[in-house]
């Protein structure tokens, strides 16, 4: 037996594996003469052939159980729920009613602890513990929210047709401080989650398969966001190509198409993310989704569109072929309405709870350095329209008059001049900019509509300066605050800060600006990335 596999290549041992006559491989992507072969080449043990029909019934031999930790992490959601439902029931009974009191001989406080487990079901049939959005994304915060309205017009509905003395402030106090909690609580696993994931723990270990390109758009995309739990650990090419320069650790190349199986034993993988479609043919996408089955080996087919949000995105099958349809980019409409209300009734509502603040910022911007106490620029707006943007003045009064001479010292790779030792800026200057209070004028901004609480920053340019995809950022109001300041600050490059820009102008939602809006405070206390 051993003999007759040693004078085979690894292709032909898995193609017996693969259920079968047959490439999986377009003709034209199978030559992979220029790839190491064999157990030599790439240190990998072969695998006994035998029929697909023996290996679906016995359970495959890479069968792993990939998905430990994230049972573990539902099971850590569900307790947190639990635990923060009864502390939102008990603390609204004890709110209304002394602990002694009762509902038809039952002590309120044995009721709120039932309601726990109505929480958690009301959860759980919104599915915000499915696996495709728990600790990712912004769906599982509107799983949330539906969860708790749901729950809510369910306790009313039998409140109402068994006419039940329940009373109406408990009721009122405990359902919104849940949903509440509720956040709060999930916010906080999701955090700690993502710490341990740029750890490299807790992530799906993926086989990347596709062509030269695609592959390195891809790996490239996921290693920006380690927090989505995917780790990339090898590649298998559809093409003959060589090397694949990537950004980071190089990631081995495992052969082709008919190598996958044989490779996601050999790096433990247990995802397969298909890059494109460029050599992939859709009878080979089929048998490999046979090969995997029962597997326990996740396959994610990542199409050659990035950067669109899931809102935009559904799947509708016509004549039995999943079709991706991507709706345009919403940019007016009811929702842009309540976003402009909201804007100006938060800025009105700011500007007189921090006008303490602003004063005292304002005397020791003038006490700090003789010159005025605001810094007015013209700067890019909506449809390239320019306005004059207002800030607390945090350099000295010749700041412009001396820029030339430091032009050489930019740090910035785009339209931005950053510097992060900038000798024109004033010590308590420094510190209004590190925490971002230097910005707090531009809620004048916000209230005559030249701007957004949330958008892509005013850049002090020329509108003639916005070329090519640029200017899709003036499609919409700039912002006080937005996904790049969220990101990173000024610690991301200029194609990175401009990616994060037209990511918000194309999958702008309401949900999206209010995530922001709550990472901007964690932003700004922490004071990182602002120079």
């Amino acid at each position: 037996m051993s003999s007759a596999l040693g004078s085979r290549t690894a292709s032909d041992e898995v193609a017996e594996v693969a259920a079968g006559p047959g490439t999986l491989l377009d003709p034209p992507c199978s030559d992979y003469s220029d790839l190491p072969r064999g157990r030599g080449a790439l240190g990998l043990e072969p695998i006994e052939t035998q029929p697909a029909s023996a290996i679906h019934k016995r359970g495959h031999p890479l069968r792993r159980r990939s998905d430990v930790w994230l049972r573990k992490y539902r099971l850590l959601a569900i307790g947190v729920d639990a635990v923060l439902a009864w502390v939102a029931a008990t603390t609204a009974v004890l709110l209304r009613y002394d602990p002694s009191v009762t509902m038809h001989g039952v002590p309120y406080l044995v009721l709120a602890a039932a309601f726990p487990f109505l929480w958690v079901a009301s959860q759980a049939v919104a599915r915000s513990y499915e696996n495709g959005h728990l600790g990712v994304g912004p769906d599982e915060f509107k799983r949330i929210v539906r969860a708790g309205i749901g729950l809510t017009a369910a306790i009313c509905f039998v409140w109402s047709t068994a006419q039940l003395n329940l009373s109406r402030i408990v009721v009122g106090l405990s359902l919104p401080l849940a949903t509440f909690l509720t956040l709060l609580g999930r916010f906080a696993l999701r955090k700690a989650l993502h710490r341990i994931r740029r750890s490299g723990r807790a992530s799906n270990r993926v086989l990347v398969l596709g062509s030269r390109n695609e592959v390195y758009e891809f790996v490239k995309a996921i290693r920006r966001a380690p927090q989505a739990g995917f780790l990339p650990v090898g590649m298998c090419l559809t093409r003959r190509s060589g090397r694949v320069d990537l950004d980071g650790p190089t990631l081995p190349v495992m052969g082709g198409l008919d190598d996958v199986l044989r490779a996601v034993k050999a790096l433990d993988a247990d995802t397969v993310a298909i890059c494109g479609d460029r050599g992939v043919s859709t009878e080979g996408l089929r048998r490999l989704a046979w090969d995997l089955q029962g597997t326990g080996i996740g396959l994610v087919v990542a199409p050659a569109l990035t950067d669109v949000a899931g809102p935009r995105i559904h799947i509708r099958p016509v004549a039995g072929l999943p079709m991706l349809h991507v709706e345009e980019p919403v940019l007016r409409g009811a929702g842009h309405a309540v976003k402009t209300t909201f804007d100006r009734t938060a800025s009105a509502a700011g500007l007189v709870l921090l006008s303490p603040l602003l004063l005292l910022i304002a005397v020791v911007v003038v006490l700090g350095s003789p010159g005025p106490v605001f810094f007015r620029q013209s700067r890019i707006g909506r449809n390239a329209e320019p306005f004059r943007v207002w800030k607390f003045r945090t350099m000295y009064i010749d700041a412009e008059d001396r820029l030339t001479e430091l032009l050489a010292d930019n740090e910035s790779d785009g339209l931005l001049f950053k510097l992060r030792h900038d000798p024109r800026i004033t010590p308590f200057g420094r510190w209004l900019r590190r925490y971002s209070l230097d910005e707090l004028p531009q809620l004048l901004n916000v209230l005559s509509g030249d701007m957004s609480l949330i958008g892509p920053r005013p850049l002090p340019t020329k509108a003639e300066d916005y070329r090519g995809k640029v200017r899709r950022r003036l499609l919409v109001r700039p912002g006080i605050t937005g996904l790049w300041q969220v990101s990173g600050r000024s610690t991301l490059s200029w194609e990175e800060s401009v990616r994060l820009d037209l990511y918000y102008v194309d999958n702008w939602s309401l949900m999206a600006d209010f995530m922001i809006l709550w990472k901007t405070l964690f932003v700004v206390f922490r004071g990182a990335g602002a120079y």
